[in-house]
């Protein structure tokens, strides 16, 4: 007689097969506490997660407030620091307040379900981050999701509702090919059919903008009171958590209404110590912002893409996933470390290589990303 697995994860086995053949199954990798090879992969853009000043901010925060938050931010969760620190990255980036989350994954989650729900539209980017894509899911709003960048589209979507709100979402760089969202029109639209724009700035901040103070300074958007700016902490500024800025109205709602800061452990004293150190090093160090731009059009060249870069993100397309899987063991294999984007977080055909540029790589190490890039790349 033959044996029938009942178990309720026996599916696992199929779909972890079907992944495989596809060229689709992830596996971690370990990182040691001193890096062997060349890191091109990290998001460490300014190259702070390793400085001394951030390092101390940190440790002088854990023997300052405990390992712990120790509760949620409305319980026994919320610091001098964590509102220290909301107030002068808001000043940094112009904004008129900020809210600490945990994650940059949960600021998005609370900002945009806690700004629509039913009764109202979101318009969100074809290629928004997959936080900003969960959120519309868990909003319970009506979503239009538009083709990439395309403002007619979100014009469209916006002239047509018959809700009384409705909120636009996008990146302001979009992480996997480092393109930058049309944000001037974005907002021109979005004024027109009072419509509220929310723009992840998780890769702009740092890196875009007047001393990196982030693309939507950049363009004259700053503190806008129909605009609302999420970010993490995680990448320029080294650390982690994430961050809404927003006017004062929209940060008392969220501390009512958002659910991934209401009911989550508030971000640990150390990270934000961390992080508030690395904001007053790009302060005193804002020519980091551009080092990172010339750096990722170095990169770029090396890489024989045409078009210069316009964030930290160098994006090298090399179609099917076995073979970007293979380029970036290659790269490992010689001592750099880059990124490989396969779907779904890409499009089927469009697996590539990610590379990321830091303002603190040294002359030797872009000389050895030039040589081991030139070499792979030649026989993908």
């Amino acid at each position: 007689m033959t044996r029938v697995d009942v178990s309720p994860l026996a599916w696992l086995a199929e779909v972890a097969g079907r992944r495989r053949v596809a060229g689709l199954r992830r596996t971690l990798g370990t990182r040691a506490a001193v890096a062997t090879e060349l890191d091109l992969a990290s998001n460490d853009y300014l190259g702070l997660s390793q400085h001394p000043a951030v390092l101390d901010g940190g440790v002088a925060a854990l023997r300052t407030w405990g390992a712990g938050s120790t509760g949620s931010r409305l319980v026994t969760g919320n610091t001098e620091l964590h509102e220290a620190f909301e107030q002068a990255l808001a000043d940094f980036v112009g904004a008129s307040s900020a809210l600490v989350f945990s994650s940059g994954y949960t600021a998005n989650l609370g900002a945009v379900v806690s700004l629509s729900g039913p009764g109202s539209l979101l318009v969100s980017d074809q290629r928004s981050h997959a936080s900003l894509v969960d959120a519309c899911r868990l909003s319970r709003a009506r979503v239009v999701v538009t083709p990439h960048a395309d403002v007619s589209a979100v014009d469209a979507a916006l002239a047509e509702r018959t809700e009384d709100r409705a909120v636009v979402v996008t990146d302001s760089v979009f992480s996997a090919d480092g393109e930058l969202a049309p944000l001037r029109r974005l907002h021109e639209v979005c004024r027109r059919h009072r419509a509220l724009l929310i723009v992840d700035e998780a890769h702009g901040l740092g890196v875009r903008g007047d001393g990196g103070r982030g693309l939507l300074h950049e363009v004259g958007l700053a503190g806008a009171p129909d605009v609302v700016m999420t970010a993490t902490l995680s990448k320029a500024l080294g650390s982690q958590g994430g961050v809404v800025l927003a006017p004062v109205a929209v940060r008392e709602h969220l501390i009512d209404a958002a659910r991934p800061f209401i009911f989550d452990t508030g971000l640990a004293p150390a990270a934000v110590g961390a992080a508030h150190a690395a904001l007053q090093v790009l302060l005193d160090e804002p020519w980091r912002a551009q080092r990172v731009l010339d750096h990722a059009a170095a990169l770029a060249s090396m890489c024989a893409i045409g078009t210069i870069p316009s964030s930290a993100v160098v994006s090298v397309v090399l179609g099917a996933p076995e073979v970007a899987l293979a380029a970036a063991a290659a790269c490992l294999d010689r001592g750099v470390r880059v990124g490989c984007f396969r779907p779904p977080t890409v499009p089927a055909g469009t697996s590539r290589l990610r590379l990321t540029a830091r303002a603190s790589l040294s002359d030797e190490e872009l000389a050895l990303a030039r040589d081991v890039l030139g070499a792979v790349l030649s026989s993908a």
